[in-house]
């Protein structure tokens, strides 16, 4: 396949809001970096009421990804097509404020953007923070934090909801909480949802769809068949389909760090 690059920007179309099928659709999609394709290749469709998560090593190219189909950087191949009045909420990887900036979760709620205050207080609710309020984000916990980072993403009510590594600086009883939290503002919301994920054991208890991505498609399809397909095992190792799905039974809650609430006495806490 020829590496000569083409003479202009692949395109990127909007359909009609009243069209039916997906949010996004890409296909073919790739975008070049120099010599190097960081995706090429690439099919996919997102579509309201699925979360589909796009998983793969270091350098797969996932945040790349995300990044061509929200067209904030141009695609070299293939084509991007949006819905018109397509509405996202974007959870980025990393988002470091200043420990001395007096910021407190109001106001990073509507920092770039007029929320009504009903709306904040619903999306603080929905994602179980509505009593930090007025805490200063400094004192916030990880897991506070990403679940203000959610709320802050849902406050519009979006179509698609875009999360680049959820789970970032939360532990692990917190990460299977955050994925069973996610799961219910799907359900809730009925948006579609696209995660990228590092995390082989607990991610796919609330995902619909993975996609195997090492700089193309390798595999995709229902977690249990990704978990079970040479390609995935070859990625993450020939163990990783064993131990890859985890199901999480919802007979208990969990307090905003994960813990469950009442302890082991009151509760079983179920994990295959």
């Amino acid at each position: 396949m020829s590496s000569t690059p083409p003479s202009s920007a692949a395109p990127s179309l909007t359909l009609p809001a009243s069209a039916p099928g997906p949010l996004i659709s890409a296909a073919g999609l790739g975008v070049r970096l120099g010599d190097h394709w960081p995706i090429r290749g690439i099919d996919l469709d997102l579509v309201a009421g699925q979360v589909v998560t796009v998983m793969g090593p270091n350098g797969a190219g996932k945040t790349t990804l995300i990044r061509a189909i929200l067209g904030l950087i141009a695609a070299d191949e293939g084509r991007v097509e949006r819905r018109a009045d397509l509405t996202v909420g974007y959870v980025p990887q990393r988002l470091v404020i200043d420990r001395v900036l007096p910021l407190t979760v109001r106001r990073l709620m509507t920092l770039t953007k007029r929320v009504p205050v009903a709306k904040i207080h619903d999306a603080l609710a929905m994602t179980g923070v509505a009593d930090r309020l007025d805490t200063p984000v400094q004192g916030l916990s990880g897991g506070e934090f990403q679940r203000v980072l959610l709320a802050r993403a849902i406050a519009a009510e979006p179509d698609l909801l875009v999360l680049d590594e959820p789970v970032q600086g939360v532990d692990y009883a917190g990460e299977a909480a955050l994925y069973a939290l996610i799961a219910e503002i799907r359900d809730r919301l009925g948006c579609g949802i696209l995660m990228v994920s590092h995390d082989l054991h607990v991610v796919m208890s609330a995902t619909d769809r993975v996609v195997c991505l090492n700089g193309h498609i390798c595999c995709s399809g229902a977690p249990k068949d990704v978990a079970g397909h040479p390609e995935y095992r070859r990625l993450f190792g020939p163990d990783a389909g064993a131990f890859a799905v985890y199901e999480h039974h919802h007979d208990h809650d969990h307090d905003l760090d994960g813990s469950v609430i009442g302890g082991p006495e009151h509760h079983d806490h179920h994990h295959h």
